[in-house]
């Protein structure tokens, strides 16, 4: 996994670039607040490592615009619908 992050500061703008591998897929969901589930991605690299949040509603909206083109991705197991 790649992560390429630009972020502006008070000096210009700072790109920072990382790689690692995932490691772990955690599924936040809250019973007191159902809409707020939170899927999050948890990464380690070799002198890095992070965890991105997405909410449900981005997480789809991901998934919805590969689905039409995951058969072009080799070595993808589909585990959920």
């Amino acid at each position: 996994m790649k992560a390429k992050i630009k972020k502006i500061n008070r000096d210009g703008i700072m790109r920072m670039e990382t790689s690692g591998e995932v490691k772990e897929v955690i599924i936040k969901e809250e019973f007191l607040e159902p809409d707020d589930e939170t899927i999050a991605v948890c990464f380690m690299g070799k002198d890095s490592s992070g965890i991105i949040e997405f909410k449900t509603e981005e997480f789809e909206n991901i998934y919805n615009s590969i689905k039409k083109r995951i058969h072009l991705i080799k070595g993808f197991k589909k585990i959920f619908d």
